[in-house]
């Protein structure tokens, strides 16, 4: 019999003692809750004690979590729509005001921090265009919403939000097309204009060539107009000065000239007097003969 009892006191005592100690670790944050009314909001990392069947203790994971949102539709300042692809690095920090906005529900934690987010880029993204958006400014996007949302979620909810990242950015399926589309115009139009500024630099080049030749054909035959002026003044001074020196060998010279031109071709027919005097020095030669 008094074994029997021995052996339920110290079950008994077992039960009591493991409804009195509990260990919060490391990695938890702790809340304790007296008949469901919070008395402890911030329970350290250690062995701790509760009374029996009157306090409740929650954990909860400290450690850096992990909200990966649902991708959105937003609209750009020139009111172009993007399907954006998000998620949130969170933690808590205030345990006591994390229970009691979400009754230590992290699912909860997570939807509200979800919502606040897509009001976050929506404000975002519509105070930017579509190029500060994907390029330009999406780094200083993601830091200015960080920085919103940890001026409410700390008081709100009790977490902190270490870093919002934005994963994707894509155009709409139903306007992606029409995008391209526009883009392979504009691209069109473009290297048409620079074909069309490419065949008036041709024309250009061309009718400057064209005018180039002209100048030096005339050029050169001005200079060749000049040396065979030159040449006939030349020869015509030598014609005199033998003429001068020799009148009639001159004209003996002049007269073999004009036999050479008249009898160049074997139709060449002349009606002329015998005794004229182109027929001098072919006389002379008969008679000497």
């Amino acid at each position: 019999m008094k074994n029997f009892l021995s052996i339920g006191f110290l079950f008994i005592t077992a039960i009591i003692v493991s409804n009195t100690l509990f260990v919060v670790r490391e990695t938890e944050r702790a809340v304790m809750l007296q008949f469901g009314e919070l008395v402890n909001s911030d329970i350290e990392s250690g062995l701790h004690v509760k009374i029996p069947w009157v306090n409740t203790v929650r954990k909860f994971d400290a450690r850096i979590q992990t909200e990966d949102a649902t991708p959105q539709r937003f609209l750009t300042l020139e009111q172009k729509a993007l399907d954006v692809d998000s998620y949130a690095k969170w933690r808590i920090i205030d345990t006591g005001q994390f229970y009691v906005s979400t009754r230590g529900n992290v699912d909860t934690a997570g939807n509200l921090l979800a919502q606040r987010i897509n009001d976050g880029l929506r404000d975002q993204i519509g105070a930017r265009t579509l190029i500060e958006v994907v390029a330009g400014e999406r780094d200083q996007l993601m830091l200015d919403l960080t920085s919103e949302l940890n001026e409410t979620t700390a008081s709100d909810i009790g977490i902190e939000v270490i870093d919002v990242r934005v994963k994707r950015i894509d155009l709409p399926d139903d306007v992606r097309s029409s995008v391209y589309d526009r883009m392979i115009t504009e691209r069109n139009r473009e290297a048409q204009e620079i074909r069309s500024r490419g065949d008036e630099l041709a024309i250009g080049i061309r009718a400057d060539a064209d005018r180039q030749v002209v100048i030096y054909g005339a050029e050169a035959y001005r200079d060749a107009e000049r040396i065979r002026g030159e040449g006939d003044a030349e020869a015509t001074g030598i014609y005199a000065e033998a003429y001068t020196k020799d009148e009639e060998f001159f004209a003996f010279t002049r007269s073999l000239n004009a036999y050479r031109e008249t009898f160049s071709t074997k139709n060449d027919i002349l009606l002329l007097d015998p005794d004229s005097d182109y027929f001098k020095y072919l006389k002379d030669g008969l008679t000497l003969q």
